[in-house]
């Protein structure tokens, strides 16, 4: 069965939906963040934010890598709430910042995707990142939207990671139950996010390490190079 769309924007952020048994009449669908997941990117977000807290003066350690897995307004909710009359700059530094930066494949994800094509899987990129930032990702990487069927970015769900949401949604594009969806994620809120979403959750120790996120997810990978559709299949069995 599926979740309406009024319920899954409503969901409450304690709520986990636990459903066993994969629905072999239904599509598989493999769920990919972005950053960190499908492209090596999140180093270079460390640099960029980490230099803003020193510019702003936030006082907090290692920032990059704190906000890992929020949006933009999430950002701004829990760090630059008092100084509103900033947020139109640091947008305006962020966007620049992105158009300098370079998007590599992480280490066999494009073959992964290949063999589950082959294999009939559903793929949608879920993304925390907007329209502008994907369209300058697909400057560089024109193939991208052909790669898999669906790319959900922040403008198609309501509540961010680690809200449930965007995981749920990408069932329902599919048509498909929860029980035949895997999430690929990095962070910390996108792994909680797959875990509410009560599908099995695949960790890339991409963003951080590998003991970190151990019991957060499934099963953890350094990334696709030995991974293989195989292997995903008997997790989802």
């Amino acid at each position: 069965w599926m979740f309406p769309r009024s319920f899954v924007a409503n969901a409450p952020l304690d709520d986990t939906y636990y459903i066993t048994n994969m629905n072999k009449e239904k599509p598989i669908v493999a769920l990919f963040d972005f950053d960190g997941v499908v492209m090596d990117t999140e180093s270079q977000y460390t640099i960029h934010w980490n230099k803003q807290a020193e510019k702003y003066d936030l006082g907090i350690a290692d920032f990059g890598r704190v906000i890992k897995g929020q949006t933009l307004a999430q950002i701004f909710d829990n760090y630059f709430a008092h100084v509103p009359e900033l947020h139109e700059q640091i947008t305006a530094e962020l966007i620049a910042f992105q158009q300098t930066m370079h998007f590599e494949y992480i280490a066999g994800v494009r073959e992964f995707m290949q063999q589950l094509r082959d294999g009939g899987v559903k793929m949608a990129i879920v993304t925390s990142s907007d329209l502008d930032k994907m369209n300058i990702v697909y400057r560089e990487h024109p193939e991208l939207p052909s790669v898999v069927d669906e790319i959900l970015t922040a403008e198609r769900f309501i509540h961010s990671k680690p809200h449930p949401e965007c995981f749920l949604l990408g069932a329902s594009v599919f048509d498909t139950p929860i029980e035949n969806c895997i999430v690929f994620e990095d962070s910390f809120h996108g792994l909680e996010a797959g875990n509410r979403a009560g599908m099995k959750v695949i960790g890339l120790a991409t963003t951080n390490p590998a003991e970190a996120i151990r019991d957060k997810a499934t099963h953890v990978i350094p990334d696709f190079m030995d991974f293989t559709y195989e292997k995903m299949m008997a997790i989802l069995e």
